[in-house]
């Protein structure tokens, strides 16, 4: 029976492995493309320009309440999609992490934890680039404050969150391979009950409790606050996204338990 106690342990010995299978995981995901890895910047960068294009440039939309507190809807929408982007990436690639490294699994005695970690950690080495980038970007128009500072914490606190979600899912998807299917129709539709594609005030207030069962709400909001009102993220941004970490910690901790004996056989 193993803990996640242990599983961090191994983690931590094996750190510089993590980094090194990370790195790999990217460049052979993109191996057979002219472009290498850059295409995996192209990708998400397109996604943006797209945004920006119909509905700044074609349509010319504002969001926000009022004329004075309006905004262009394009770049509303990137600073809310890239971050989605990023969580749906890590979570459904460490998702398939495990049924990915059956094989390997099977043959040698190496941690669990490694693989899902390690396909968080690749979809991080894109995406966290991407994020500080366009903080970047929004610089001039948006000003260089100090809650820029905050990008990194938030950063950070989203990584584990990715890391912890995608463990716990890759060890439901070895179990039951119907996780996998729940889980793409929960990412794909997800983006639609998150302050995302409007702001968080424009939906009622009644029933604004369910886009806090959303664990990326916080993360958009603050990223929100950060980038596009130049303040810091109030608390319930640090706490929402730390209630959702204990919460998948203790449940992994537990499924670890449960299930360490048999999941190398599930593979």
């Amino acid at each position: 029976m193993r803990t996640l106690a242990q599983e961090l342990a191994a983690l931590w010995r094996s750190r510089s492995l993590v980094w090194l299978l990370a790195r790999r995981d990217l460049a052979t995901r993109h191996a057979a493309a002219a472009g290498g890895i850059i295409w995996a910047y192209v990708q998400p960068l397109l996604m943006v320009a797209a945004y920006y294009l119909l509905f700044d440039v074609v349509f010319s939309m504002r969001v926000g309440d009022g004329a004075l507190k309006s905004r262009p809807a394009g770049q509303f929408l990137i600073v809310g999609a890239l971050p989605w982007m990023a969580f749906s990436d890590a979570v459904s690639r460490g998702m398939y992490s495990l049924l990915e490294s059956g094989g390997l699994l099977q043959k040698n005695a190496l941690p669990p934890v490694l693989f899902p970690v390690r396909a968080v950690l690749a979809s991080s080495i894109v995406h966290a680039p991407l994020i500080l980038a366009l903080a970047i970007a929004y610089a001039p128009s948006h000003g260089i404050t100090l809650p820029l500072l905050a990008l990194v914490p938030l950063l950070a606190l989203q990584l584990v969150l990715c890391a912890t979600l995608g463990y716990l899912l890759a060890v439901f998807a070895a179990a039951l391979r119907d996780t996998t299917q729940v889980v793409t129709f929960m990412l794909s539709v997800g983006i639609f009950l998150s302050p995302v594609l409007f702001p968080i005030s424009m939906f009622p207030e009644g029933w604004r409790w369910v886009l806090w069962l959303n664990p990326m709400t916080p993360f958009v909001l603050g990223y929100q606050g950060i980038l596009l009102d130049s303040q810091w993220p109030v608390a319930a941004v640090w706490l929402a996204p730390l209630a959702w970490i204990a919460v998948s910690a203790a449940l992994l901790n537990l499924v670890l338990a449960r299930s360490r004996e048999q999941l190398v056989d599930w593979l």
